[in-house]
């Protein structure tokens, strides 16, 4: 297994399964989720509220997730990249 994939796997008891994206919870395994585009950039529930820039410009992972409920997508600009979670991607 390559070490940039070995990252975005979490150990579940004798499995390896993909890291969970922040933003619509499918086992995307990190980096930008081609479920809802946000790129994994260590946010989570604890900051959820700030605007990091970086990747997700000026969204808050809070105001993506909402964007995710109503668009499908982190940002609306995002719908037409986006897909549907896959049977083992989703939460």
């Amino acid at each position: 297994m390559a070490s940039s994939h070995v990252e975005s796997l979490l150990p579940v008891g004798e499995l390896w399964v993909p890291a969970v994206c922040p933003c619509c919870a499918s086992r995307t395994g990190g980096g930008t989720c081609p479920v809802c585009f946000w790129t994994d950039d260590g946010q989570g529930d604890a900051d959820a509220e700030d605007v990091r820039g970086g990747p997700n410009g000026e969204l808050s992972l809070t105001h993506a997730r909402l964007n995710f409920a109503v668009y499908g997508a982190s940002h609306p600009r995002y719908q037409d990249m986006v897909r549907p979670p896959r049977p083992d991607e989703r939460p």
